[in-house]
């Protein structure tokens, strides 16, 4: 493996394809394939695992593709400019992965006027707002978030069973389509028990240190809580570390989601329940996949078509 290091970017040469990480002085990368996708961020592992698998599908395929991301998912400033740079190199195909929903609706407007096709990652764009400015993805790839808070609901619901109790959900950030997915989805599977009661559902905006103090207001004012669901595995960890201060290990449950490598660890130490854990290398995979299948087949792009969603398949991971 191979590093060069140049003004704000560190590109890895790994097989066939590249990686780029951006910093504050962002600098694209001289065009070396036909495809392009952009990350939320290399500092969590879950985009570290959908870059992983992208760049397992890439070599695979015999293909070249182009990894890049941001330092975190907050700049959405700098993921535009990342996007536009990319757009302006004028590859093929793009995969992106935004930050908002509404973020990248103009550079990904400039690709598809460009005939560049464009996959939609992770979180959905404003199919409307897309439409409206002339913009088209060919496909949006995703967990069904819904269906994964389903799940974790679910299992709440067979582990409290008939008794029911007091449960307490803790959010991403107010507003984002993801967390508001699964948060409704725990929702509608706790319902299905009148005993259990939802005492509280904060947003903890995606942050440990945010979800440890939620959390800690919840138990606070709730004592005889009995279960508690995380919209990422990172809060959920921060709601563990609440529930040890309380020392109420024995007596709540703490579900998280992603199947982040620290959460299963959590899990088989006995600290965290579980974790709905997301295949984000698979989402990755696809999006390759799916970009090669349209540069192959010379695929229409219709800004009034409705993009097809693909659902990658959660599981839980409970020990």
């Amino acid at each position: 493996m191979q590093k060069l290091t140049l003004t704000g970017l560190i590109r890895t040469t790994l097989g066939t394809a590249a990686v780029a990480i951006s910093s504050l002085a962002y600098t694209a990368p001289a065009q070396a394939a036909d495809i392009a996708i952009v990350l939320k961020t290399l500092g969590n592992p879950y985009w570290v695992s959908m870059r992983d698998g992208i760049l397992k599908e890439a070599k695979a395929k015999g293909v070249s593709v182009d990894v890049l991301a941001g330092n975190n998912e907050d700049d959405i400033q700098g993921q535009q400019r990342m996007l536009e740079d990319v757009v302006n190199k004028n590859y093929k195909a793009i995969g992106v992965a935004p930050i908002s929903p509404v973020s990248l609706i103009q550079p990904i407007a400039t690709a598809t006027k460009k005939g560049i096709y464009v996959v939609n990652i992770d979180e959905k764009v404003d199919q409307a707002q897309l439409k409206a400015a002339g913009g088209a993805v060919q496909a949006f790839i995703s967990t069904d978030n819904r269906a994964l808070g389903n799940k974790a609901g679910d299992f709440i619901v067979q582990r409290l069973g008939a008794a029911g109790g007091k449960v307490a959900i803790v959010e991403g950030k107010a507003g984002n389509l993801t967390g508001d997915a699964r948060r409704d989805g725990v929702k509608q599977a706790l319902a299905k028990n009148p005993k259990i009661v939802i005492v509280a559902s904060q947003p903890a905006d995606w942050d440990r240190s945010r979800a440890l103090d939620v959390t800690t207001n919840i138990l606070q004012r709730n004592p005889d809580l009995k279960a508690i669901y995380a919209a990422n595995d990172t809060m959920a960890l921060g709601a563990v570390q609440a529930v040890h201060n309380a020392d109420k290990q024995d007596k709540i449950i703490v579900l998280g989601t992603d199947g982040a490598p620290e959460a299963i660890d959590a899990v088989k130490r006995g600290e965290l329940t579980a974790t709905a854990a997301q295949d984000s290398a698979a989402m990755g995979a696809k999006a390759v996949d799916v970009l090669l299948d349209a540069m192959k087949d010379k695929s229409k792009i219709d800004p009034e078509a409705p993009a097809r969603f693909i659902a990658i398949e959660s599981h839980l991971v409970t020990h």
